[in-house]
């Protein structure tokens, strides 16, 4: 009997035969997918052997996705459910004494998110939440981005400086503006006391509705600085000096090596910051509710700021009205973060094409 693993035989005309189909050549290659797109035998093992190697892994994550379940999921799934019916102060389940009275608020479906988007008062505070927004972030760019160049090259006494601009974030906020609510007091404010030192006359920084968005568009600023300053130092201090040098030698003015060196280095974390700043100073409950409590007159007042005063100011309290604002400006932001990544995305295409 010839032994299947000899070398092949000869056939007629010189040529060899292919070896004989043993078991092994019978073996199939197990796909990724099997049969109607289904993960076949292959994934299945690949995510048991991912789950036996990384197990502790899963056991460490699941206390925080548990909590973050409780903390964030639960409030998230009741409120969306709220946004159907017509809850409020008056027909919501509550104790009085040791009777419980059973909710008799009903299911209205779409009514609310018809309510509010049909009205003018939510798109009013709309306009006046995006212009906060795009202004505190700007600024807060601008300012950050500047200081932090002029901290990255060696000046005496840098340490110090960078101590003294990122003060401000260290101090809680409630502190920092309860601090600049004295500042901008009408009669006793050092602002005031200032300008009427200087022959000018005092202003109504918190009365006045222009000039109250104007005060608290630059506390948000203060506030925001140290923050958007410690991101961009670390973003110039990874563009690799030799760039500059070379630019230099070749004779790039400082605004030439700030428009194609600085700037195309920072891009990464700058978009980064920059979304993230965004979401939070859309949602700057502190500021404005400490500041000026929305006045006057409400001019102030952001969307969420609004959301609040719904549920806990007006009466009776509107909790279905309020959990409506609260998805809404859900949904801004996530439309707001997929077109903005979309827009980065294809920006760095382009330029990766180029």
């Amino acid at each position: 009997m010839a032994d299947a693993s000899g070398p092949p035989a000869v056939a007629a005309g010189g040529g060899t035969t292919a070896p004989a189909a043993g078991p092994a050549a019978d073996r199939k290659e197990t796909g990724p997918a099997g049969p109607g797109g289904r993960p076949g035998p292959g994934a299945l093992t690949r995510l048991r052997r991912g789950l036996a190697t990384h197990w502790y892994a899963w056991v460490m994550v699941a206390p925080v996705v548990a909590v973050i379940g409780v903390i964030v999921g639960w409030p998230l799934v009741r409120g969306l459910y709220l946004t159907f019916t017509d809850a409020d102060e008056s027909n919501v389940e509550r104790r009085i004494g040791v009777n419980t009275i059973d909710a008799s608020y009903e299911f209205v479906g779409l009514q609310n998110y018809v309510d509010v988007l049909t009205g003018g008062h939510f798109w009013d505070k709309l306009v006046w939440t995006v212009v906060w927004t795009v202004s505190c972030v700007v600024i807060t760019f601008v300012i950050g981005l500047t200081l932090a160049n002029m901290l990255n090259r060696k000046v005496r006494g840098r340490s110090l400086y960078r101590i003294a601009l990122i003060l401000p974030w260290a101090i809680p906020a409630f502190v920092s503006v309860f601090a600049w609510r004295m500042l901008y007091n009408e009669r006793s404010g050092i602002l005031n006391a200032a300008l009427e030192g200087g022959g000018l006359s005092a202003m109504s920084w918190l009365t006045d509705p222009f000039w109250a968005k104007v005060s608290v568009i630059a506390v948000n600023v203060w506030l925001g600085v140290p923050f958007m300053l410690i991101a961009m130092l670390g973003a110039l201090q990874s563009i690799p000096a030799e760039q500059y040098e070379a630019a230099e030698m070749d004779g790039a003015t400082a605004w030439q090596r700030f428009w194609n060196i600085t700037l195309p280095g920072v891009r990464s974390v700058s978009a980064t910051v920059v979304l993230l700043s965004s979401i939070w100073t859309f949602n700057m409950f502190p500021v404005i509710f400490l500041l000026t409590g929305g006045g006057p007159v409400g001019s102030t007042d952001i969307l969420v700021t609004e959301a609040f005063k719904l549920a806990f100011q007006r009466s009776p309290r509107d909790f279905a009205g309020s959990a409506t604002w609260g998805v809404l400006i859900l949904i801004l932001l996530i439309l707001f973060a997929l077109v903005y990544r979309r827009a980065l995305r294809q920006q760095g295409d382009k330029e990766g094409a180029w």
